[in-house]
């Protein structure tokens, strides 16, 4: 067992209000601009990020694993728990918890200060509201290496542990930008359609240019719509065209994840094509 300075919650301390808040409230993770991190690959990922640990928290009694010591090891300056066993779980979403929970800090990228890359490839989230949808196309992203992905919006926490879990902590690798306005979008697409000729691709169950017929290229930015209402008819105005995913099926339409996940496989595909037929 790790033999630093480790402090104990047994009882429902301050330190431990603040974990759970952390945990359950959006607000807390604004103003103390920390997430609340468990999964032994989200904290890996964490880790391999180099996201800033400010606490870890392991179970009383319970025998630690090599990897689990060695993040111990790795991280003095941050303040670590042992946690009485009915408090983790108390603590923990999971039905069997991981060995390790631990609180960093939230790194926020600055729309102001971004460094667009030469030939980018741009995801935007149209007012996200499914934590579920959200950390699986952050999953995508990260699959198919894109470059920025924006939220425009009011949205659900994209911090929520939810969304972390369901990315599979692929978020701590993700470019993330808030856009507070379609202005400030309108603003950044005149810049680049100028700087690098930027195509903007929606998606819609009903496009004009079904996917099988379309060569999604980069430079590019898609738009995936709010889960409930689409993308707004503003959104739909920047868009240089309107794709649809063709389906045989009876439903009409696929989860925004999935849909999104399609068209970034697109572009990723096309790139690849393209890099072999220049190589030829």
């Amino acid at each position: 067992m790790f033999q630093g300075r480790t402090l104990k919650i047994s009882v429902k301390n301050s330190e431990f209000q603040i974990l759970l808040a952390l945990r359950t409230n959006r607000s807390k993770r604004s103003q103390e601009k920390e997430v609340f991190v468990e999964g032994t690959e989200c904290i890996k990922q964490l880790i391999d990020a180099r996201w800033e640990i400010t606490r870890i928290l392991f179970r009383d009694g319970v025998r630690l694993s090599q990897w689990a010591e060695s993040v111990l090891k790795k991280y003095p300056k941050a303040k670590q728990f042992e946690v009485s066993s009915d408090l983790f779980l108390e603590l923990s979403e999971k039905e069997n918890p991981s060995e390790l929970i631990v609180t960093a800090k939230i790194h926020r990228n600055d729309f102001q200060n971004l460094d667009p890359p030469t030939h980018p490839f741009y995801l935007l989230f149209d007012r996200p509201s499914d934590l579920g949808n959200f950390g699986s196309i952050l999953r995508s992203a990260d699959a198919f290496q894109v470059d920025v992905v924006f939220v425009l919006g009011h949205s659900i926490d994209v911090y929520d542990p939810k969304v972390i879990r369901a990315s599979l902590g692929s978020i701590f690798h993700t470019k993330l930008v808030f856009l507070e306005s379609v202005a400030s979008l309108e603003l950044f697409l005149r810049k680049e359609k100028k700087r690098c000729n930027l195509q903007v691709i929606g998606s819609d169950s009903s496009g004009t240019e079904s996917l099988e017929k379309t060569n999604l290229q980069t430079p590019v930015l898609i738009i995936l719509g709010n889960e409930a209402k689409g993308m707004s008819v503003h959104l739909q105005s920047l868009c240089d065209l309107i794709v649809k995913i063709p389906m045989s099926g009876v439903v009409n339409s696929l989860n925004v994840a999935c849909a999104g996940s399609i068209l970034l496989w697109e572009v990723t595909r096309n790139k690849t094509r393209t890099k072999l037929s220049e190589s030829v």
